[in-house]
């Protein structure tokens, strides 16, 4: 089976913003370093959860043909849908991060580590997302991977 790019990778039309973690600000400021850092973790474990319903879904539908394909069903179809969560995250870390008159703080950085320590909680309870993510660590070994290493920021975040 062909493997698509994961999204945030160079290949598609519209990546998600990459704020540069090399600017002096970044190296001066702690706070934001767990931002970029957090949100660099977050989007791995979001890559792999792509990939994982990806090949979930071309076992159902058929093969998916191209990366635009794919991310158009990642954006619309509701087989994707349950991974808006994620998405609504990293994109308000990307604004916080772009916003220069925001200044981060430990209190929003505590309040961010807590959403994602929420965000990242499987469960087998129910049928929402908590759900859905327990069931993509159960046949999806890069999204275990990708769990821990989150889990391990969030961990170290915590100390």
């Amino acid at each position: 089976m062909r493997r698509l790019p994961f999204i945030g990778e160079a290949c598609y039309t519209y990546p998600m913003a990459m704020p540069s973690s090399s600017t002096a600000l970044s190296q001066a400021d702690p706070l934001r370093r767990t931002i970029l850092e957090m949100r660099q973790r977050l989007l791995s474990l979001y890559s792999a959860l792509i990939v994982a319903e990806q090949h979930t879904y071309e076992r159902v539908h058929g093969p998916i043909n191209s990366t635009d394909e794919l991310l158009r069903l990642v954006l619309n179809d509701p087989w994707f849908t349950w991974l808006s969560p994620i998405l609504d995250l990293l994109l308000r870390i990307d604004q916080l991060l772009a916003d220069n008159a925001f200044d981060i703080t430990g209190e929003n950085v505590g309040h961010l580590v807590a959403e994602v320590r929420s965000l990242t909680r499987p469960s087998t309870e129910g049928d929402g997302f908590e759900r859905a993510y327990y069931e993509a660590l159960q046949r999806a070994p890069d999204v275990v991977l990708a769990h821990f290493h989150v889990t391990r920021v969030l961990l170290a975040k915590a100390a």
